[in-house]
């Protein structure tokens, strides 16, 4: 049979009262959802205008559909669906800065939401600050027409305060501790260096509520949408696939109180978000950037091929037994039956979360999942052999090649700096003392503490392979288990 095309069915459209940058797959699973329920349940004219900071894909795929698109949830033994019509238009900024910026100085729009990945907020991972060189920043410094997330929001806000107009919330949902903290203090560092008045301006009046966001995403496929369209018998060009489970935790702290009723769509809305977005930053996001860099080498496709593997379910589970003394647990949550959760996650099989795509940008990501945990880990005496293997793994992947000596495909911000200084260097030792030489990711402290355990991981990634450097972790961390008991029992004894 041939499909119908997709269109839209909710006429009129709500107004316009968010700015959405950064519109992927990520934000149009949870985030345009949650938005469109909070309206059905209370009203408000919160309709979203999309912002593509690259390319115009996104805009082309939907504009034929009237910005309309298929949420499919894919549980283990079932999937549902439903259409989404939240969006009123979608704008590519690269053609048209000028017209981004318009939107954003309406004063009908009350709230800028942002998932630009780590990378887009252009700062310095290893100490939260703006990078002043990036090519973006040096531009929105000295052009009225910007190209960075940061240089729109800044721009914006001043001609909103020169015309009077108050101040939009920002709010950030991308996977950075303290987020909105950090994009409050990258917002204040490029208006200090364009308008110091401005910058006095917003931050008086200006709010960056923190969030934490829980949706497994995967990337959409050309058989996703095949199988979306036999299924439905409507053709959708964007359609988005998701896990059944959501969770969104949001800092209540607007501009005005102005914002949709988040509750009534199943938001959290909290006073301090931090205890959650450590907690799914680590457990979450750590994790699964170990298992995306582990996996690959290891050669599955996605996470849920990873930890069908015994080998490798005992090794998230390892590292969960190192991330949770570093997490305080919310209010009411348990992390163990969090870690017991996130595993039925992980091994979903319709979710093909794949390795690759979650390995992407290592270096902007690593500080944030990883390396906060093995400080915390290091100050109070406790060893981290899995974490390490998983850096070590990371160090492994950036060199380009993998085990088979196949080409990678790194993709990354400095993939360029890592690939040369990892083909430079002359065996694993070598390449963990380079690799923690980059201060945009280690600072200098924890790279001098680091370097001993990742050596020793980084030798046994190179000698054995990632999987069995892995199962002979796992080996001799139960023989000092085995050994510790021992130990113990025969002390109790005396």
């Amino acid at each position: 049979m041939t499909a119908k095309r997709l269109e839209r069915s909710v006429d009129p459209r709500p107004k316009t009262g968010i700015v959405h940058l950064g519109l992927g797959a990520f934000f149009r699973a949870f985030g345009v959802p949650a938005i469109s329920d909070a309206m059905a349940a209370s009203g408000g004219d919160w309709g979203i205008l999309g912002v593509s900071l690259r390319s115009a894909g996104i805009r082309d795929a939907l504009r034929d559909q009237g910005w309309a698109y298929t949420a499919v949830s894919m549980g283990a033994d079932r999937e549902t669906s439903r259409v989404i019509e939240a969006l009123n238009h979608v704008l590519v900024a690269p053609e048209d800065p000028a017209a981004v910026l318009r939107s954003m100085e309406d004063p009908s729009v009350r709230l800028v939401t942002l998932t630009v990945t780590e990378k887009g907020y252009c700062h310095i991972p290893a100490t939260g600050a703006l990078d002043r060189t990036h090519p973006d920043i040096a531009h929105d410094l000295t052009s009225p027409l910007p190209k960075s997330a940061i240089g729109f929001i800044v721009h914006a806000l001043k001609s909103r305060m020169y015309a009077g107009t108050r101040p939009f919330t920002v709010m950030t949902c991308d996977n950075l501790p303290q987020n909105g903290q950090l994009v409050r203090g990258l917002v204040l560092e490029f208006a200090e260096m364009l308008d110091p008045k401005l910058r006095a301006w917003i931050a008086e009046n200006g709010c960056f509520p923190s969030t934490m966001v829980d949706r497994i995403t995967p990337a959409t496929t050309a058989d996703d949408i095949v199988r979306i369209a036999d299924q439905t018998g409507v053709y959708d060009a964007a359609p988005v696939v998701h896990e059944p489970f959501s969770q969104w935790v949001i800092e209540d702290a607007f501009v005005d109180n102005a914002r949709p009723d988040f509750a009534a769509a199943g938001v959290e809305l909290v006073r301090n978000v931090s205890c959650h977005e450590d907690m799914k930053l680590r457990m979450l996001n750590g994790t699964h950037s170990a298992l995306a860099y582990v996996g690959y080498l290891a050669g599955y496709e996605t996470i849920s091929q990873t930890v069908a593997d015994p080998v490798m379910e005992r090794f998230v589970h390892s590292l969960w037994a190192e991330i949770i003394p570093a997490v305080e647990a919310p209010t009411g949550v348990n992390l163990d039956d969090y870690a017991s959760s996130l595993f039925e996650r992980y091994a979903n099989p319709n979710i093909r979360h794949r390795t690759w795509q979650i390995a992407m940008d290592g270096s902007q990501k690593l500080p944030q999942r990883i390396l906060g945990t093995m400080r915390d880990a290091l100050a109070a005496g406790r060893e981290t052999p899995f974490l390490c293997l998983a850096v070590a793994a990371w160090m492994f992947y950036v060199r380009g090649v993998d085990e088979a000596g196949n080409a990678i495909d790194v993709r990354d911000p400095l993939a360029g700096e890592l690939r040369e200084r990892a083909h430079a260097a002359n065996g694993p030792d070598d390449t963990v003392a380079t690799l923690l030489n980059m201060r945009a990711i280690f600072p200098q402290d924890l790279a001098d503490r680091l370097k001993e355990p990742l050596t020793v991981a980084a030798r046994q990634v190179w000698a054995l392979g990632v999987r069995g450097a892995v199962e002979s972790t796992l080996t001799n961390t139960n023989n000092t288990t085995e050994r510790s008991l021992n130990a113990d029992s025969k002390q109790a004894r005396l």
